[in-house]
């Protein structure tokens, strides 16, 4: 049948819709990567979003089982140029369209994508409806994606730990993706995963050599609650923060953050280390990124910049051993150029381990 994408500025885009009839609201973006679209839509980081995908075919390798970035798919809606029926991988389960019908995704198909993304780099992420009828579009009754705290709907209720390595780390949960986990159990850590808001306390009581704020939807200043609590474990324990992770240990140590006009979202953003000029390609999602005149007197100063547009890509801290990025150097989907910065916040909490035995 018929369905349609009507952005915020009233424009409308007419394509196929595959899945269950109904209204979706939810900020348009677009992704950038030619492959890694079952774990596009299902990080967390998408929560409320309609996912625009600019290669012009999707969907050619299927769907497997061990490629999930969470328990299900996240985004609000899915929209692209061709959807291949069919996937051709020995490990594929089921084709991309079955996999998003299932999980109630509405998909539309058959869309200029390219003149959407035009749209959306020339005005920026936008709220949008998908819809099959015209006649039930009313965005008054919606709220901007950027109001709505998101990370509640996405992090764990439950503490859950995994792994046996010798270096405990606390994940604190803001949206977190499995490769996340995956990469820590890897470089010997244990991982305990907590929910977003867990207290100070709560954390200490688990004795972790290490904190790890992870990556999440939405706006980082509706977190501003958490704010005080991060910035003591930031303080007591060494800490990484990973793209909202990052965002709001730079918040929380009183630099601000502010909304990019499109965003950062593909596994292809080159990203510079300024003290050893080596060149990261990296995977990104997010829409909002560190202002870098707000890092003056906060103790923090950036290390990694993006190339195309000069962006905040990673901080340090110059006194404690606090560090952040702004992309996800566990990729998924995407190079795993920068998967060595691990094994920094792996030597630190080393040496605090050393520190505490020779008290």
């Amino acid at each position: 049948m018929k369905g349609y994408l009507v952005l915020s500025t009233g424009e409308t885009f007419e394509g196929e819709w595959a899945g269950k009839e109904t209204d979706v609201y939810g900020e348009v973006v677009f992704f950038t990567g030619m492959t890694g679209y079952q774990e596009v839509i299902t990080d967390p980081s998408f929560k409320g979003q309609i996912v625009v995908f600019t290669y012009p075919l999707i969907g050619n390798y299927g769907v497997n089982d061990i490629d999930n970035e969470s328990h299900q798919p996240q985004v609000s809606g899915v929209i692209m140029s061709e959807c291949k029926p069919s996937g051709f991988h020995y490990e594929s389960k089921q084709s991309f369209k079955d996999n998003c019908q299932l999980a109630g995704i509405p998909m539309l198909t058959g869309i200029d994508t390219r003149a959407v993304v035009k749209r959306i780099r020339e005005l920026g992420d936008m709220g949008a409806i998908l819809t099959t009828d015209l006649n039930r579009v009313n965005f008054d009754q919606y709220e901007p994606i950027e109001n709505l705290n998101l990370v509640e709907e996405v992090s764990t209720k439950e503490v859950v730990t995994y792994g046996e390595g010798e270096s405990h780390v606390v994940l604190v949960d803001f949206g977190y993706k499995k490769s996340i986990v995956d990469t820590l159990i890897k470089f010997g850590c244990k991982v305990t995963v907590v929910p977003y808001n867990s207290s100070f306390e709560t954390i200490k009581a688990y004795q972790p050599d290490g904190i790890l704020l992870s990556n999440g939807p939405g706006n980082p200043k509706q977190m501003l609650n958490q704010l005080n609590d991060i910035k003591k474990l930031a303080v007591t324990y060494p800490t990484f923060g990973i793209c909202l992770g990052h965002q709001l240990l730079a918040l929380a140590f009183g630099a601000d953050t502010e909304k990019l006009r499109f965003g950062h979202r593909g596994a292809n953003q080159p990203v510079q280390d300024l003290l050893s000029k080596r060149v990261y390609m990296t995977s990104q999602n997010h829409s909002y990124v560190v202002n870098d005149s707000s890092l003056q007197n906060t103790g923090l100063v950036a290390r990694y910049k993006n190339i195309n547009d000069g962006s905040v890509e990673g901080l340090v801290h110059t006194d404690l051993p606090v560090a952040s990025v702004q992309f996800h150097p566990e990729a998924h989907p995407g190079p795993s150029d920068s998967e060595e910065i691990f094994s920094i916040f792996i030597t630190e909490m080393s040496s605090k381990r050393r520190e505490k035995a020779y008290a």
